[in-house]
């Protein structure tokens, strides 16, 4: 059994996201040096070293879906420019911006979540475990739990990628940084869907037929 120590501890010897650690010591039975190998391996541990040198090229990606109907620009930035005109960084680009227009991400990160938005979420989720007549004192661990789905809802980084569903959206930005031997990072985005936040005209059918046979 791998233990949540053992995971910190990888962690913090690699750099690599938490669930890529604990994938790792699983598939190394908990050997610890095994799953650093591992990750190296994949380039993952090489990607975490890569998280903190600047990027400050890349595109700004503009997506149109549905005829018109939804719009998404998206800024992914990387350390080079060379990088930025290569097919694979495009085309990466391109599937973050549909996946935007897909899923509907509110926010980039957990860290963009206003905090009075996170408070009334885990208010509304705490009396739903109260209404369903969980005990007090595993209430709290429940909001923890359903705070997490929370965030892959409304989170891009957070979110199981439209064409992948077992890989996040940050996994996908550092497998990506393994392969193309550079930092990068989804900057910004925008999304657009026509007539969001418009009263919408409710006609009634039977009328309209009537009025235009008068």
């Amino acid at each position: 059994m791998i233990t949540a120590q053992q995971v910190k501890e990888l962690r913090e010897r690699t750099g690599v996201g938490m669930m890529d650690c604990k994938r790792a010591l699983n598939e190394a039975n908990g050997d610890m040096d095994k799953a650093i190998e591992l990750l190296r391996e994949k380039g993952l541990a090489a990607a975490a070293k890569k998280a903190g040198r600047i990027a400050a090229e890349g595109i700004v990606e503009a997506y149109i879906h549905m005829g018109g109907k939804i719009g998404v620009m998206v800024e992914v930035n990387c350390e080079t420019d060379f990088v930025a005109k290569t097919a694979e960084f495009k085309a990466f680009v391109r599937d973050i911006a549909m996946h935007i227009a897909a899923a509907n991400p509110t926010y980039l990160k957990k860290e963009d979540v206003p905090q009075d938005v996170l408070d009334k979420e885990m208010e509304i989720l705490r009396q739903q475990a109260l209404n369903e007549g969980k005990p007090e004192k595993i209430v709290e661990r429940m909001v923890q739990g359903r705070i997490e789905k929370f965030y892959k809802d409304v989170c891009l980084l957070e979110q199981p990628f439209v064409k992948d569903n077992d890989k996040t959206i940050n996994q996908m930005v550092q497998e990506q940084i393994a392969t193309i031997g550079e930092n990068m990072n989804i900057r910004r985005f925008v999304r657009y869907e026509m007539g969001e936040g418009l009263e919408k005209r409710q006609d009634n059918f039977v009328d309209e037929v009537m009025s235009q046979m008068k």
